[in-house]
């Protein structure tokens, strides 16, 4: 599973500047860990934040976005969307467990042209 964490300011950017050195810190101990595949600021930076989480379940996602320091201090708030890959780079298989999406060739039987229900569409 993946986990979109959007972050965003409740106030002010400028409210969250006190901030910055814990939450950067936050940031850099879980891309060590492997959690964080992905983070970076949204442009315009007043927007907020995003991040992408792997090897967690969506509870541990929450608990994690609960960590951060701008959460901590009410000047953020994370709006987390958990994804089921249905297709993938082959180059973002060691992100997924090895998970890739199969050659066109492999796909579906014919008659069918690839179409996947709408769960897996997106």
């Amino acid at each position: 599973m993946l986990h979109l964490l959007r972050l965003e300011y409740t106030g002010s950017e400028q409210a969250a500047e006190p901030h910055v050195a814990g939450h950067v810190a936050f940031l850099e101990r879980h891309h060590a860990a492997g959690t964080f595949v992905l983070s970076g600021q949204t442009i315009p930076s007043s927007e907020g934040g995003l991040i992408i989480a792997v090897g967690v379940d969506r509870q541990g996602a929450e608990e994690i976005a609960a960590e951060d320091p701008f959460v901590k201090a009410a000047v953020a708030r994370y709006r987390i969307t958990t994804i089921a890959p249905g297709r993938t780079h082959p180059s973002l298989a060691a992100l997924l467990g090895g998970r890739i999406t199969p050659r066109p060739d492999d796909r579906a039987p014919s008659g069918d042209h690839g179409h996947d229900d709408q769960r897996q569409a997106h």
